[in-house]
Parts: structure tokens; C-alpha cells; sequence
């Protein structure tokens, strides 16, 4: 197996279990989750909705055949870290608590580009996107 294809499945599959962790707990509502919510302002009936999105999000990337949706899950993984971490900052928490949500950042690009390198390299998508 060529490394890029082994690089890939470790990013994405971490990335993967990073974030069907989150939605479970999310979509279940449980109490950590509830408490997070309650003290970033935020009403603890978005949670369920985030969860699934979540949960949706990495059945997107896991399922093969469908490469515009797996763009619009890594976008929505983006929006939510950057949401998460735009809370945490706003809040004042310190940077120990919000700075870990760089490991998923990484884990997004890492994911993504080789992703990208993968798909060029079969021949699925153009290395330069269109406009047209």
C-alpha cells in the first residue's frame, strides 16, 4: 500500500473517530456536553442538532463514491472546530482548554490534501479546479 493511501486512512480515520465521539456525545445530549453548552451560552437543544451533523459529516467522508460531499464535510468539521474554539477564546477560558482543537485542525488538513493528492493522482479530479 502506498504511503500516501496508509497517511490517509490514519488522518482520516482519526479524524473520523474524533469526531463520531463528539456527535454520539452530542446527539445524546450528555451531561458534559450539556454543562460545555450551558457555560459557552449556547442552549443545549443545538446540541442534538450539531450531533448529527457530526455523525453525518463522518458518514460523508467514510463513504466512498461521493467526493463533493466529503468537500462539504470537511468544510462543516472546519466551521464547527472554528466555532468551538471561537467560544472557548470568548469566554475566556486559557489557552490549554481551547488549543487542543489545533490537533483536529491538523487532522482535517492532513486529511483533506492527501485526499486532494489521491484524487489527482488516480486521475478522479483535475490537480487546478475550474471556475467554469
Amino acid at each position: 500500500m502506498k504511503k500516501t493511501t496508509v497517511f490517509y486512512w490514519l488522518s482520516t480515520g482519526l479524524l473520523a473517530a474524533l469526531m463520531l465521539l463528539s456527535g454520539v456525545s452530542n446527539a445524546l445530549m450528555d451531561t458534559a456536553s450539556v454543562e460545555a453548552f450551558r457555560h459557552l451560552g449556547y442552549p443545549a437543544y443545538l446540541l442534538p442538532f450539531l450531533g448529527v451533523a457530526k455523525l453525518l459529516g463522518v458518514a460523508a467522508l467514510l463513504v466512498p463514491g461521493f467526493p463533493r460531499l466529503r468537500e462539504w464535510a470537511y468544510a462543516g468539521f472546519v466551521f464547527d472546530l472554528s466555532g468551538a474554539m471561537y467560544s472557548l477564546i470568548s469566554v475566556d477560558e486559557p489557552a490549554i482548554v481551547w488549543l487542543p482543537i489545533g490537533v483536529g485542525f491538523l487532522l482535517i488538513a492532513a486529511s483533506y490534501q492527501l485526499n486532494r493528492h489521491r484524487a489527482t493522482a488516480s486521475g478522479a479530479v483535475p490537480a487546478t479546479p475550474s471556475l467554469a
